[in-house]
């Protein structure tokens, strides 16, 4: 109703459509910050907010809104911090004669949270999939690239295909597996115990996540075998030939539709079978993320099964060994298109393993080195930058200065944890708009706005420092529906929420398979959308009012730019969202 108590008037029906107000879909915890955030789509002033509940009372406000400029589609912002409202309940936000979604404010608003990303990690297993209760690639692999072992098959079937495609590589799912299990020995309550070790429903006396984290690492010791070559890549990109359910895969690779697909071992030179080629020049980034999964593995596994640890100890540190002695970074090998990860850089990969390493035995010289590699990449390059290259950065935050922290003295300590202070003032310094969001928007942006809500929530355990805690809790919020879109990013949560409808996965255009857990790519800088190869929309922009700036994001299936669920991604919201469903 208008102020003078009738129906409202054009002028005023049209200001309210031009403005909408942001809130997290999951919720607020009841002493955390909590900031909404109004969008105006025609540079109308945001001055005042209300919070009310559900049945309309207002319980705090109003309540002065801080201005916050300009940001993708939204001409303006407004934040709308109601930090001061702690008790449980459903709540509004109101502004400007417009009212946010419901929202709940409870110590419990992300319990599960953490185990519904383990639903797409089992939608992605290759091997046996428990989704289709059938083995998909089960003929893997044929060594290609290599003059000496070139034509000789590995039994690598298993691990979990990268994103929408089936493409396997090393990289992601030893990061993936990490994350998995250092979400688990950090925050062991976060997680249930629902299925088996092959995915299916039913308990096994073992914890989902190390279930899942077991069958990462397994496909590693397969693509890491004892007295075998150190590979990296299971496919390339003729898998994108068909558009295939993984169970009638039909990319063929010179050995029959469906039969074995490529593996491309770790060679320390660039790789490529056609026109294009990787600038790969060592082995220490593959090398470091297996001895970094396989180290932490054994000590997760050793109480429950220690000849399983037992592998996992000598294979960590015969990776080891291999990165020492090849510096450099390992990329993966593109095929007929242009497109591959572009790891820049490899001390980190090494640092955590050594971090690891140290973990395991307790063997000094491992804490030194890890030093020694932390000295020579102190900050993620892509903190504080506007733009990388794809996965140029990888890992997108350092777990490595954390882990050697753990074990470390004082001095090294204080050390770690200006390092990691280094990189979040970096973003911090980037995100002067209404969202409180200072990465850059490269592919899989979502990625690194998680990245940074982990670096951040690492900094201030490790501390005590609150500085940042509020671009923490902006970080988290973004992901949840704090962003221009109102959209969640993590598919299906929360249930009721507005989230991903027509993600990029043959699953869901097939089959309508709710792809629950998975976190889509997120927003990109318009000049990246624009100039992808074999990328449209399918269908009338849902979203096209909040996409007229540099930064765009589509819920359409064609847009495998922002929309397309990863992996490595999913996992690495793992220990994020374990420590929220503490509460905390």
């Amino acid at each position: 109703l208008s102020a003078a108590g009738g129906a409202p008037g054009a002028q005023e029906t049209a200001a309210r459509a031009a403005r909408v107000v942001r809130v997290n879909q999951v919720g607020y915890l009841p002493d955390g910050i909590k900031v909404a955030v109004a969008c105006s789509l025609d540079r109308g002033t945001v001055r005042t907010f209300t919070v009310t509940d559900t049945a309309g009372r207002v319980v705090l406000g109003p309540r002065r809104a801080a201005p916050g400029g300009a940001f993708a589609g939204c001409a303006s912002t407004a934040r709308l911090d109601f930090s001061a409202l702690a008790r449980p309940g459903r709540y509004r936000v109101v502004a400007a004669g417009t009212s946010s979604p419901a929202f709940r404010i409870g110590r419990d608003v992300y319990a599960g949270t953490a185990d519904s990303l383990l639903h797409y990690m089992r939608q992605q297993r290759s091997g046996f999939n428990p989704f289709f209760g059938d083995s998909v690639h089960r003929h893997d692999g044929i060594v290609v690239d290599d003059s000496l072992l070139g034509g000789k098959f590995i039994p690598t079937s298993g691990g979990w295909a990268d994103a929408s495609d089936y493409l396997q590589y090393v990289a992601t799912s030893a990061t993936a597996t990490v994350s998995l299990m250092l979400a688990w020995r950090d925050h062991p309550a976060a997680f249930a115990d629902a299925f088996d070790d092959r995915g299916l429903p039913g308990k096994n006396g073992v914890p989902d996540v190390l279930d899942e984290a077991r069958h990462g690492l397994q496909w590693l010791l397969r693509m890491y075998p004892e007295g075998g070559p150190m590979l990296n890549q299971l496919g390339d990109d003729r898998d994108h030939t068909y558009l295939d359910l993984p169970t009638t895969d039909s990319a063929d690779y010179g050995w029959g539709k469906g039969k074995e697909r490529p593996l491309y071992p770790c060679t320390g030179r660039p790789q490529g079978l056609f026109r294009y080629r990787n600038r790969s020049t060592g082995l220490a980034s593959t090398a470091g993320k297996y001895a970094s999964a396989f180290a932490l593995g054994a000590i997760v596994f050793r109480a429950a099964d220690s000849a399983f640890a037992g592998t996992l100890a000598r294979r960590a540190g015969a990776a080891y060994e291999v990165g020492r002695a090849s510096p450099g970074v390992c990329q993966t090998a593109p095929g007929k298109a242009p497109y591959f990860y572009e790891e820049g850089n490899w001390t980190d990969d090494m640092e955590l393993a050594a971090a690891e390493l140290h973990a395991l035995g307790g063997e000094r010289r491992y804490l030194r080195e890890g030093m020694e590699y932390a000295r020579e990449e102190p900050v993620t390059p892509w903190m504080g930058a506007d733009t990388a290259r794809h996965y140029e950065w990888y890992p997108w935050h350092n777990a490595g200065h954390h882990e050697l922290w753990r074990g470390a003295g004082p001095r090294e300590r204080r050390e770690l944890a200006a390092f990691y202070r280094r990189g979040i003032e970096a973003v911090v310094a980037k995100a002067g708009n209404g969202f409180h969001i200072g990465i850059p928007f490269i592919w899989c942006s979502n990625d690194l706005v998680a990245s940074f809500a982990t670096q951040a929530r690492l900094y201030r355990l490790m501390t005590g420092d609150r500085r940042y805690a509020g671009y923490e809790a902006a970080a988290v919020d973004w992901l949840f529906g704090v962003n221009p879109w109102g959209v969640s990013m993590v598919i299906g949560v929360p249930g009721d929420g507005r989230f991903p409808r027509d993600p990029h996965s043959v699953l869901a255009s097939q089959l309508h398979a709710p792809l629950t857990g998975g976190l889509v790519d997120g927003p990109v800088k318009r000049s990246i959308f624009e100039n992808l190869q074999s990328i449209r929309l399918t269908h009338a922009d849902s979203l096209a009012p909040f996409n007229r700036g540099a930064v765009v994001y589509h819920d359409d299936w064609g847009d495998y730019s922002t929309n397309e669920p990863i992996m490595d991604g999913t996992a690495n919201l793992a220990w994020l969202l374990s420590g929220l469903a503490g509460g905390g």
